[in-house]
């Protein structure tokens, strides 16, 4: 499913396309496409709020599936399951790559936005960064973890929540139903912002101390937050639930305009606003074992393939309970 021009994704820009499937070069995997999670960030290509990279590319980059092809110099075995995230690849002798930040890599490379990703039955990928997997869970219960997952483990740290400490997640979607559990593994209370619906009944089913609507007050203030919804507009209503000393970080690649910030009411007394940029493959390894330890346990709804518009659209009006897979069977 590749796109040919950015646009409304009720317009259908994802269309259905065949190309021949090349061998992977030194270094490199060809990976047979289990399944692909549908991430915001794959709307936010779709529909132009983040330029595509080259022309007719396939988005996704939660992506399982098994290696079918190794080029030069890989030793993964054929047949091995791996997955294959967002970061595809950082340049290695960067300022920030050398002190082992290469999130903020001076030239990266990212699956499905410079190189084709998951939206389709192969993908090729660097062997570096690519992840091994469980067997014996389902590939469509694996997708999410790859972004989802990752970038909801990186800002869960970036918000500096402690053990015991009360954090916010402002919208509850694929990636915040992960943080959630993240944040019970480590002895954290978590009060949830949603707009109700099936996000609310997930909330409350996984747990969550308290559930309301964003602007609402919760019944304590915070100790950190983390903002998933790509609404700037909701940026000063998280600020202003946080308690002195608390940093709220924002998860998303893209951020619609923040509103003036009142420096008294939102941000004084040493209050933090953080961003979360893209991940390292530390924060990878990290995250899927947390996955196997908790268990981390992912809600999804399957779509096949060829359904990857209706997918997002979906998304996009908040249907999804949880995060959406496009399913390609093995």
């Amino acid at each position: 499913m590749e796109l040919e021009r950015p646009g409304p994704v009720e317009t259908r820009p994802l269309r259905e396309g065949t190309r021949e499937c090349s061998p992977p070069g030194p270094g490199e995997v060809r990976v047979h496409v289990e399944a692909c999670g549908v991430c915001r960030t794959d709307l936010h290509l779709v529909e132009g709020d983040l330029a595509p990279r080259r022309p007719r590319i396939v988005p996704g980059h939660e992506v399982v599936g098994r290696v079918e092809a190794c080029g030069e110099g890989v030793e993964l075995a054929v047949g091995s399951r791996v997955g294959i995230p967002w970061l595809r690849e950082s340049c290695g002798v960067c300022r920030f790559c050398q002190s082992q930040r290469e999130n903020l890599c001076l030239a990266p490379g990212f699956t499905g936005w410079h190189a084709d990703g998951g939206y389709a039955e192969y993908c090729t990928a660097l062997a570096d960064f690519v992840h091994p997997l469980p067997e014996r869970a389902s590939a469509r219960e694996l997708a999410p973890l790859l972004c989802a997952g990752i970038i909801g483990y990186r800002a869960f740290r970036r918000s500096g929540v402690q053990s015991g400490g009360r954090l916010g997640l402002f919208g509850f979607g694929g990636s915040a139903h992960i943080a959630l559990q993240l944040a019970h593994h480590f002895g954290c209370e978590v009060h949830v912002f949603t707009r109700g619906g099936p996000h609310r009944e997930l909330a409350e089913e996984l747990g969550a101390a308290w559930v309301g609507r964003a602007g609402e007050r919760p019944p304590h203030p915070l100790d950190a937050a983390i903002l998933f919804a790509p609404v700037g507009d909701l940026v000063p209503a998280a600020l202003s639930t946080l308690d002195r000393g608390a940093a709220l970080a924002i998860a998303g690649i893209h951020l619609t305009e923040i509103p003036p910030l009142d420096y008294q009411r939102h941000l004084f007394e040493e209050r933090e606003l953080r961003s979360v940029t893209a991940n390292t493959r530390q924060d990878a390894r990290a995250l899927l074992e947390l996955a196997r330890e908790i268990p981390i346990r992912t809600h999804t709804v399957a779509y096949p393939l060829e359904q990857a518009n209706e997918a997002l659209m979906d998304l996009k009006a908040d249907r999804i309970r949880g995060a959406a897979v496009l399913e390609l069977g093995t």
